[in-house]
């Protein structure tokens, strides 16, 4: 089972849609993004859940990069920068590494950095 995203005039994904698999073929069709873009009159890219093609998984608010062929997901933050590598984006300061089992960190933009959070149990 393959999953396909469709993509606005300014590549957000508008919706994710599970379709035929990319290496089958049904009554002659066999480019599924070519089918469902036709069909739909809407640009159409496969996605993956793990990620083997296109970097992430698409999720509705997502941007298509075309040079990059990765789907990238909304900026969290102003401050966050994103990653080349995983089309992900980070903070521009590491989440603590000696945060204990429990603690939990929220990140703060006024400030650019990571608060300890109390979650009341």
């Amino acid at each position: 089972m393959a999953h396909y995203a469709f993509l606005d005039e300014n590549n957000i994904v508008t919706e994710v849609i599970t379709g035929r698999n990319e290496t089958e073929v049904v009554n002659g069709v066999s480019d599924w993004e070519a089918y469902y873009s036709d069909f739909r009159d809407q640009l159409c890219k496969r996605t993956s859940y793990n990620g083997n093609i296109r970097k992430n998984f698409a999720g509705v608010g997502f941007t298509y990069d075309a040079d990059r062929d990765a789907f990238i997901p909304p900026k969290p933050f102003d401050s966050w920068v994103l990653d080349e590598e995983t089309c992900n984006w980070e903070a521009p300061v590491a989440y603590p590494a000696d945060a204990e089992d429990g603690d939990y960190y929220t990140w703060d933009e006024a400030t650019t950095s990571w608060t300890l959070t109390q979650i009341e149990g």
